[in-house]
């Protein structure tokens, strides 16, 4: 519990004693205790509304409580004033309560800011701040430190917590040569790290940047609702006016009567229920979602992904794991081992899966200053010059687009052809593997009312098939451009209502394009990906297909939640708002029903952090 919450309790514990002592001794005296317990428990309130009303913003929860209450002390209804005034701040703490607990669902992704970084000067390590670190800087990590920055690691071994950032409690195992990313916990063991990216690029703070700015990105019922009590309040302020003179005026009744209905009126209009519940459903949501390693950057994204009709994936490091192997190497006219040499060092900038895997296949340590005029063509391979050598390596659109003769391979697999000064020289056949959980992530979407399942790739039609006939998915696209994927994202638009939404899905390597042209972009298995990061709505942060599905049903539950709260709310009001205008109920049941509502709908509200995903 924070400072706040216990100087409410300290404030609201005061008022109630005064309040107690005012109704026992029930004399003149009971006045001044019934004043004292006004002033200790709404003495902030009064202040906000006129600091309010002299900045111009008149029309909000502080003003209508502050005259509410005041109206009933010149109308001598002053037990009823105070408790209005208890019973709102009883309210409050409630709602203060709610949105700490749901802070303290993402209070973990706060928490991973390293506070320094030991860095090795010699043989001895000086403790500085982690923004001072630069690239190429070795840094020590001790048994129980957070990881500050990103790196490899150069010395040692450890098992690493990454829940913070993942979400999942299984320790990863490290090693010499692994990259470690910052906000990570080392369990075990001493590591050496040399330092790849600066703090301010690292994980960690892209990360935190990202939570910050949640907030910033409203859903499009938080505006709603900012729109609706910017008009709401001053229209039953006016109510009230109108129902404090004309009735007694029409039927020739004491003034009293109905400025105390007015007052009441007042009291339970206070549009504190739909103000506050409602961006703590969308904020407990996003708490939900990041208990579950997925970050959403904003509640208009997580109310939007509730509509989602069409998931489109991006196939390799998405739907299949990413991690291609070398399983077979044909050359002509040059040796296995050599034709292996010249892609790896044609390919060694290159950060792409395949890319990946050949480079670890070949094991041996490149040499850079032999590579020069390295060209990535998207969607086609890479050309460079190794040792004065034009290497190209790439799918058969790149070798036919610069007219090189080619044996074409028709076997099932990834098929990388190489080309040295022009003159084919073979191919090696990479795969993947499906993962594990794609099929279950295909089920549950459906399940969750997603119409239709979209693949999209750039390799060739045979792979492609085979994945698509395996998970059952609708539709697939083979050996597409990233551009490709662009046009066939907005052509699948068409095909959605009014209201539908469309995401794609992907690892964040050469996605940017795509992930940008869909109404919800997912990158998967974002950490340490700069890209899949600032490009993506949604980063989840492992690689599990099936927490589409799962950010999908939280959204489900988020919205169902909020509209439950905007219908109950707003029926409660207007049924009781009747009943006082009539004379049926009093102040003390205005003030029951505000208070009231307010507190079911927030803790309502919070029950999105309690469900099970």
């Amino acid at each position: 519990m924070n400072k706040k919450m216990k100087k409410q309790i300290i404030i609201i514990i005061t008022s109630i004693v005064l309040l107690i002592i005012a109704f026992l001794i029930n004399n003149k005296l009971s006045v001044v205790f019934f004043l004292l317990s006004y002033i200790i428990v709404g003495h902030k309130i009064i202040y906000k509304a006129f600091r309010n009303i002299i900045r111009g913003k008149v029309f909000d929860e502080n003003f209508l409580m502050t005259i509410a209450t005041l109206g009933a002390f010149f109308i001598n209804e002053i037990p009823e004033s105070v408790t209005v005034m208890l019973f709102y701040q009883i309210g409050e703490f409630f709602q203060d309560y709610a949105l700490d607990k749901s802070r303290k669902s993402i209070s973990s992704l706060i928490d991973i800011r390293p506070d320094y970084a030991n860095v090795v000067k010699g043989k001895d390590t000086v403790k500085v701040n982690p923004s001072e670190v630069k690239i190429g800087d070795i840094i020590l990590v001790k048994s129980g430190e957070k990881i500050p920055l990103d790196g490899i690691v150069k010395s040692g071994d450890s098992a690493l917590n990454t829940s913070a950032l993942t979400g999942e409690s299984k320790l990863r195992k490290v090693d010499i040569g692994d990259e470690v990313l910052s906000g990570s916990i080392n369990i075990s063991g001493i590591l050496k790290i040399k330092v790849t990216k600066e703090f301010s690029e690292s994980t960690v703070s892209k990360i935190l940047e990202l939570v910050e700015n949640a907030s910033n990105r409203k859903s499009e019922s938080e505006n709603f609702i900012t729109k609706f009590a910017r008009y709401y309040t001053p229209i039953v302020v006016i109510e009230a006016i109108l129902l404090s003179v004309i009735p007694p005026v029409i039927f020739n009744q004491d003034f009293n009567i109905w400025i105390y209905r007015a007052l009441s009126f007042l009291v339970v209009s206070c549009p504190c229920a739909l103000v506050v519940s409602i961006p703590l459903g969308f904020f407990s949501g996003i708490g939900a979602c990041s208990k579950n390693g997925i970050l959403v950057k904003g509640s208009n994204y997580l109310e939007a992904i509730s509509k989602s009709e069409i998931v489109v994936f991006d196939k390799t490091g998405t739907i299949t794991e990413g991690e291609f192997k070398v399983r077979s190497i044909h050359s002509v006219d040059i040796r296995d081992n050599e034709l292996l040499k010249l892609a790896s060092y044609a390919e060694y900038y290159s950060n792409h899966p395949i890319s990946i895997s050949i480079k670890k296949d070949y094991g041996h340590k490149i040499n850079p200053n032999k590579i020069s005029d390295v060209k990535e063509i998207p969607g086609r391979g890479v050309i460079a010059l190794v040792d004065n050598k034009k290497v190209m390596v790439g799918n058969n659109k790149l070798l036919e687009e610069n007219n090189i003769e080619y044996e074409k391979c028709d076997i099932i697999g990834t098929i990388i052809y190489v080309a040295v000064d022009n003159v084919y020289h073979g191919y090696m056949v990479i795969s993947d593997r499906i993962k594990d959980d794609s099929a279950l992530a295909l089920r549950l979407l459906k399940n969750l009312g997603v119409k239709k399942t979209v693949m999209l790739t750039g390799d060739k039609d045979g792979v492609s098939k085979s994945v698509f006939e395996r998970l059952n998915i609708n539709e697939y696209y083979s050996e597409l451009l990233p551009q490709d994927k662009v046009n066939i994202i907005n052509e699948l638009k068409k095909q959605l209502t009014d209201d539908g939404k469309i995401v794609f899905a992907g690892d964040g390597i050469n996605d940017a394009p795509v992930i940008m042209s869909a109404d919800i972009g997912i990158s998967m298995g974002g950490v340490g990906s700069d890209a899949a990061i600032e490009a993506s709505d949604i980063v989840i942060m492992t690689d599990e297909l099936s927490k589409i599905a799962t950010v999908i049903n939280i959204s489900k539950s988020t919205m169902k939640i909020v509209k439950q709260n905007i219908v109950f709310a707003i029926s409660v009001k207007i049924f009781v708002l009747l009943l006082i205008s009539f004379g049926i109920l009093t102040m003390w049941s205005a003030v029951f029903a505000d208070v009231g509502v307010s507190v079911l709908a927030v803790l309502n509200s919070i029950r999105i952090l309690k469900f099970k995903y």
